[in-house]
């Protein structure tokens, strides 16, 4: 027993956890030991995991806005406009940024990932469960905007149309109809200047990724189950497949190149704060490309805590730190590198993931799950390169468990923490050097807390929940809004925004539905199918949106937030 801890603390495992009532919880022997045949034969490319978080000279992130800013953080899948193809896409991201930063004096746009799906099969809803973290979703596609028409383009619209007035949001529909017309368009493209710039940029990795779609068409969705000539980058039948497949390949690429076109055009108009997943499938492109670099046989999560009594299971691939290591940290490099890519600010999902995460054996309850450490020195040093060769600021989505000393070091690196008012003692509690919002995408929504519905949908959807926590959420609604418990909900919006204007936090961030008074939440952790997870859309188009006397309201009231002293916003 002492033996195996001692080899496991050796390999950067730690031997348990506290959990939420603060109470020690010790990893299973089992758990220990599959962690240490996991890591251990790879230790020695490990750098020393005790280093200074904080160490003098550290590299810093490019800096913070200089003044303060506010804008949308916006679910793009949900907002459908009249131009939509069934879901909100990058054309109405672009025109949603126009609109705000002109009628209503936005200074940036935070929105969700869009990180590629695998093609070939049902696809992942879940903007934080992606196949690639480097290359993006063609499903955001605006269909529309592109170049050139064609009479299969022309039939498939009324379709597409038709889906704007479903009550969920259908991907896969959506895909049906996107990919015929996006094929029509390659058939009839001649080729650019901008595509082969494109192309050259991007390399090798880009021929890697449309390979790997090409080849998930064919042979489906899970390369773990592909031929073993097909089982890697480098595998026997590769370069066969690609000759044999070459205007599949070329399709794919041709597909991230739109995306990129069309994403740069979006950030051309207002300052995206992009976001970037804490993981990513293991049976998606990222880990066929790098294969190697993560650890097979194990799923990121977290322990239980007062939200997830039972745990989380978040399903995505971790990066085996000592391989990560010995690949000079190239796939964490690529991936941070494109997430930058037309972003004035980054927000990085479970930032404590850069520090240790939290590893589950395949087949085991999250409650047996560890965290195991990274050489966060090294993570945190390449993220501040990355992002000053960018020019874009970071935030660290630093909710849930932060052990201590992870907030410092993170300030120390420039790096703004993330806030939400329905967590804090008060509106005065959230510091300077944040970035501010009520709730996120995984919580109720305001109307949600206040109404009470969102206790409703819970016992719906089969969530244990635990009612004291709404009311605690609903209590600090009231005193941040100074509202009485009989408040209407447009009034309780109006005021705790405002009062979160009121705070010193750097950027301040409002959800379309709170704006909208919708009370389902995005997402409910620990539902799958009893929940329409990442599937609802807004309750207006994006028209509506900006003609409702309540989002005039709202956006009025923190029009004038970031107009202080002159000074650069750093948001492009």
């Amino acid at each position: 027993m002492g033996n195996l801890r001692a080899r496991a603390a050796a390999c950067g495992i730690e031997p348990g956890y506290h959990d939420y009532t603060g109470e020690w919880q010790p990893a299973p022997d089992k758990t220990l030991q599959l962690l240490v045949d996991a890591l251990e034969p790879e230790i020695g490319s490990l750098p020393a995991l005790d280093e200074p978080w904080t160490a003098a000279g550290a590299q810093r992130c490019y800096p913070p806005p200089s003044r303060r800013l506010w804008g949308w953080s916006l679910q793009l899948y949900a907002l459908r406009s009249a131009t939509s193809w069934g879901m909100g896409d990058l054309s109405d991201l672009r025109v949603f940024g126009e609109r705000a930063r002109r009628e209503q004096g936005t200074d940036t746009l935070m929105v969700n990932p869009i990180g590629a799906s695998t093609p070939g099969a049902g696809m992942q809803p879940s903007p934080y469960f992606p196949g690639s973290r480097i290359f993006r979703n063609p499903v955001y596609l605006g269909i529309d905007d592109l170049a050139g028409s064609s009479a299969a383009v022309d039939t498939l619209r009324p379709a597409a149309r038709r889906m704007n007035s479903s009550d969920r949001i259908d991907r896969d529909a959506v895909w049906a109809l996107k990919r015929p017309a996006l094929k029509a368009l390659f058939d009839d493209f001649e080729g650019s200047g901008s595509f082969d710039r494109y192309r050259a940029q991007e390399g090798p990795p880009l021929k890697d990724y449309s390979t790997f779609s090409a080849i998930a068409e064919w042979h489906g969705a899970d390369w773990r189950t592909w031929p073993d000539e097909l089982s890697t980058p480098n595998a026997s039948g590769i370069e066969s497949f690609r000759r044999d497949h070459e205007e599949d390949v070329e399709f794919h690429s041709y597909l991230q190149w739109l995306i990129d076109e069309q994403l740069a055009e979006a950030a051309g108009v207002t300052g995206l704060i992009k976001d970037l997943p804490v993981g990513v499938d293991p049976a998606g492109a990222d880990a066929w490309v790098f294969r190697g670099a993560f650890a097979e046989g194990f799923h990121v999560g977290a322990p239980p805590d007062d939200f997830n009594r039972r745990g989380q299971d978040w399903g995505a691939a971790p990066f085996h730190p000592a391989r990560l290591a010995a690949m000079h940290y190239e796939p964490y490099i690529r991936t941070i590198r494109a997430a930058f890519k037309h972003a004035a600010g980054l927000r990085v999902d479970h930032v404590m993931g850069l520090f240790r995460l939290f590893w589950i054996p395949h087949g085991c309850d999250p409650t047996e799950g560890t965290y195991v450490r990274y050489p966060v020195g090294a993570l945190l040093d390449l993220l501040a390169a990355e992002s000053q060769q960018a020019r874009a600021f970071v935030v660290g989505e630093d909710l849930g468990t932060v052990e201590d000393g992870v907030r410092e070091a993170l300030r120390a690196r420039d790096i703004l923490s993330y806030r939400l008012l329905i967590f804090e003692p008060s509106a005065d509690s959230i510091p300077a050097q944040s970035m501010a919002a009520v709730s996120t995408h995984d919580l109720p929504t305001i109307a949600g807390v206040w109404t009470g519905s969102d206790l409703e949908d819970q016992r719906r959807a089969g969530v244990l929940p635990v009612p004291e926590l709404l009311e605690e959420m609903r209590q600090r609604l009231a005193a941040a809004s100074g509202c009485e418990q009989d408040a209407a909900v447009p009034e309780v919006v109006q005021r705790a925004y405002s009062s979160l204007a009121a705070t010193e936090a750097r950027i301040v961030t409002v959800t379309p539905e709170d704006a909208l008074g919708e009370t389902r939440r995005p997402n409910m952790p620990g539902t799958i199918e009893t929940w329409p997870n990442w599937c609802l859309p807004l309750p207006a188009t994006l028209e509506e949106f900006f003609d409702s006397a309540r989002v005039q309201q709202l956006a009025g009231a923190l029009r004038d937030l970031g107009r202080g002293p002159a000074g650069s916003a750093n948001v492009r």
